[in-house]
């Protein structure tokens, strides 16, 4: 990742990016730029699906959020950048989990990092344009300008290129994977794809009628459709967990950390613990109806200083999703597994063969 990851960085300046990347992506300026776009990219696809071929839903939903996600961090459209910055990021990705051989040509490590260069050396390019034409006190709209924007000496031009790149993984990973799961559970569990169709089906016909378009909000209103998402993230576990390093000796339980040495929370143990859920192998939305999730026990994006700022907007990309999915289609699901390491992904893909709603 680099050392001037927001990752690996600590205080003050953590804070200070922390605050800044989350303050945006929270505001309601971004979330209708995000809703426009997801919109645009979902529509876009799905008209192209079609019913005598399957569907693989890991890759439409990679290739969606991915250009939604791209277009907020640096303002980049589809097109011939967009193909090339995809190839180059999912090389680099492809090492994120790999033997740390990075001076060995040809090894993925080397592979990997030589596409973050690559991509490092594009955005470095957009900053310099947006520096060039004036663009940096101007209401910023997309993250690299909000970084820009800011006045510390810190912020230096490659650490912000750096950390856009950084930024890409959720629409890469776990965006991504977020909606496939969420597709996957609901082909298993009729009851909650019955439930979850009707409410969005319900809102799409109020909207009609009062002949108004889908806002952000609305997406967000769908109480059901929220807590399949949060069962999803439950049980998907989509980021297996945190790293975190002792900064002096700690005893946990009994146990003692030392000073220096590496811990990883393992998020998995948590939400998948009888002593926190009840049946916790087992998808049921229902259980949020009336659970608490501020607590301990549910952490799917993390917690305290480092929580994920983008937690809002996944569940804003996921809902837009699922409500044009079940909206448009039936769908019947083929056999596939859940893999859980190195990172959480369908097997095959998830492969579903479709039927447009309204025809026999």
């Amino acid at each position: 990742m680099g050392k001037s990851s927001i990752l690996l960085i600590n205080g003050s300046l953590q804070r200070r990016i922390h605050g800044l990347i989350g303050a945006f992506f929270k505001s309601p300026h971004l979330k209708a730029q995000i809703t426009r776009d997801m919109q645009s990219y979902v529509q876009e696809s799905m008209e192209k699906w079609r019913e005598d071929h399957p569907i693989f839903i890991q890759d439409e939903t990679k290739n969606i959020a991915f250009q939604v996600l791209v277009k907020a961090l640096i303002s980049l459209d589809p097109g011939e950048e967009m193909e090339l910055l995809k190839k180059q990021f999912q090389e680099f990705i492809a090492g994120l989990m790999s033997l740390p051989l990075k001076n060995i040509p040809g090894s993925q490590l080397y592979r990997s990092l030589q596409a973050k260069k690559k991509m490092v050396k594009l955005v470095q390019k957009i900053i310099k344009s947006k520096r060039d034409h004036g663009m940096i006190s101007m209401v910023p709209k997309d993250l690299v300008q909000v970084l820009l924007n800011d006045a510390s000496e810190q912020l230096t031009d490659d650490l912000i290129a750096d950390n856009m790149i950084d930024m890409m993984i959720p629409g890469e990973d776990s965006v991504p994977v977020l909606m496939t799961l969420a597709v996957k559970y609901l082909s298993d569990c009729p009851p909650a794809l019955h439930q979850l169709t009707e409410e969005n089906m319900k809102l799409k016909s109020l909207k009609a009628q009062h002949g108004e378009p889908m806002c952000w909000s609305d997406y967000l209103s769908l109480p059901f459709t929220q807590t399949v998402i949060t069962e999803t993230l439950r049980m998907g576990n989509i980021i297996i967990g945190v790293m975190r390093k002792a900064m002096k000796d700690i005893e946990i339980k009994g146990y003692l950390i030392p000073k220096g040495w590496c811990a990883f929370a393992y998020f998995r143990s948590v939400h998948l613990d009888e002593n926190n859920y009840e049946w916790p192998y087992q998808f049921n939305p229902w259980r949020w109806q009336d659970k608490d999730m501020s607590n301990s026990s549910f952490t799917p994006f993390g917690g305290g200083q480092r929580l994920c700022p983008g937690l809002d907007l996944a569940r804003l990309e996921a809902s837009i999703f699922l409500h044009h999915f079940v909206t448009q289609f039936r769908w019947v699901a083929e056999d596939d597994t859940i893999v859980n390491f190195p990172t959480v992904r369908m097997k095959r893909r998830m492969p579903i063969w479709v039927k447009r709603r309204g025809e026999n």
